[in-house]
């Protein structure tokens, strides 16, 4: 049976209409300013509903249970990281299928829509979950499903976007990121009392921004005939050569450090300041939130300026170095916090730094890809350098905290040292690439 041809079903905003890009093939055209915006909305939704629990939600939900079977620090670590091991598993082989989708709906879209509504069901899950088993499952399929649709939602900057303009909107993606850890750490604290809506509105804001932003994008169909899917297949699946894509590898161990650095700290940024500063659970969710806020302020135009600038005069690799710099001090400062005040000092400088890492990664990482028509595959591997940290650092900053320290309080001074240096490790790994400047 022949493939419709779906050209003449390209979204219509206004006036506008965007054709779409033949599959494989590298776009030229600068996308539209409404597109980037619903673009922008999709991440901002997606990162509402999934990072909400990484930050605050599954420890106010850890804390809600009765009779809890196990300290709270180690519930948190056993969900948040097999969840994370759905996360790995999920981009890549979910990354895959839409590669190979052939459905009239396109590639992408069938993922992203269908990928939201699972992470919806893996919510609510959790919003009724009882036990660690209960969590730990909800959990599970909330990453799988998120992964699914992030996947796909990744794969569509490959698709769509020419290379000038990668830093600008890998900054929009970055910043709405952020702007949806806001969000998410927001609405917590509007519904800590209520664990349906504490999941469950996050949830539909998700759904909601991805579905808006499949119905208006230029989704190609896929017309030859993929490779016959077998276990051979499934298992290059999980794999680029780092021989054959030595950059690529180079990237990809690069985003691994930054990233382990970042959710070293970020984890187990609520017990920190309960912690340090002796708040109670209430007042150690609204400092973090103040805290998130004046780190999205800081990094948004600074993200964007860096994404500008970079795109402008084509360098990528100095502003990773700055930004690590940055991180690094901030992560002293941390060290030394003892008031509400010095965290929020230190909050701004590290959302800073953050942002000039956002305003040029993404570009890096599309400059390198290996293959465009396997775009959601590779960029599926590469988000293995953002699950696998996310996996590790609930079990390797568990074990950090309990490793001994002073009158036996956890050793945060040790986990930020190990933060500081997987970050400036992973700075210097970018010297050798040589397609970005």
């Amino acid at each position: 049976m022949s493939i419709p041809n779906h050209k003449t079903m390209a979204p219509r905003i206004g006036m506008s209409r965007i054709a779409p890009p033949p599959v494989g093939e590298r776009p030229t055209e600068s996308k539209p300013v409404w597109f980037v915006a619903l673009l922008a909305l999709a991440q901002f939704g997606i990162f509402v509903a999934l990072l909400g629990p990484v930050m605050v939600s599954m420890a106010l939900k850890v804390g809600s249970l009765e009779n809890p079977s196990m300290p709270a620090t180690s519930m948190i670590g056993i969900i948040l990281g097999t969840g994370a091991i759905a996360a790995a598993f999920g981009n890549v082989f979910f990354g895959r299928l839409s590669d190979r989708t052939r459905s009239r709906f396109g590639r992408r879209r069938p993922w992203l829509v269908g990928g939201a509504l699972v992470m919806l069901l893996g919510l609510w899950l959790i919003s009724v979950g009882t036990g660690l088993l209960s969590l730990t499952i909800g959990w599970f399929v909330t990453q799988l499903g998120a992964n699914a649709a992030l996947s796909a939602f990744m794969a569509t900057l490959a698709d769509q976007l020419p290379e000038k303009q990668y830093a600008r909107v890998s900054a929009v993606v970055g910043i709405m990121q952020n702007v949806g850890i806001l969000g998410a750490v927001w609405i917590a604290t509007l519904f800590t009392a209520n664990m349906s809506a504490l999941f469950l509105v996050p949830g539909l804001i998700g759904v909601l921004a991805v579905v808006l932003y499949a119905a208006v994008l230029p989704d190609p169909v896929l017309s030859e005939e993929p490779p016959k899917f077998d276990v051979l297949e499934i298992l290059r699946t999980f794999w680029v050569s780092p021989r054959k894509h030595p950059e690529f590898a180079l990237v990809w161990w690069q985003r691994f450090l930054v990233i382990l650095a970042s959710f070293l700290f970020t984890t187990f940024r609520l017990p920190f300041l309960m912690e340090r500063l002796s708040l109670d659970e209430a007042t150690g969710a609204a400092v973090m939130a103040q805290g998130v806020l004046i780190y999205t302020i800081a990094l948004v135009p600074v993200g964007y300026l860096v994404g500008w600038i970079s795109d402008k005069t084509g360098h990528r690799k100095l502003p990773v170095i700055v930004s690590v710099a940055l991180f690094g001090i901030g992560t002293y400062l941390l060290f030394h916090v003892e008031s509400v005040g010095h965290f929020f000092i230190v909050e701004a400088l590290l959302g800073a730094a953050m942002g000039i890492y956002m305003g040029v990664d993404m570009a890096i990482v599309l400059s390198v890809l290996p293959n465009p028509k396997d775009a959601a595959k590779d960029l599926g591997v590469f988000n293995m350098a953002n699950a696998g940290p996310q996996s590790l650092a609930p079990y390797l900053g568990g074990f950090l905290l309990a490793t001994a320290a002073p009158a036996g309080a956890a050793n945060y001074g040790l986990l930020l040292t190990v933060a500081a240096v997987a970050s400036i490790i992973g700075a210097l790994i970018i010297l050798p690439i040589k397609k970005v400047k």
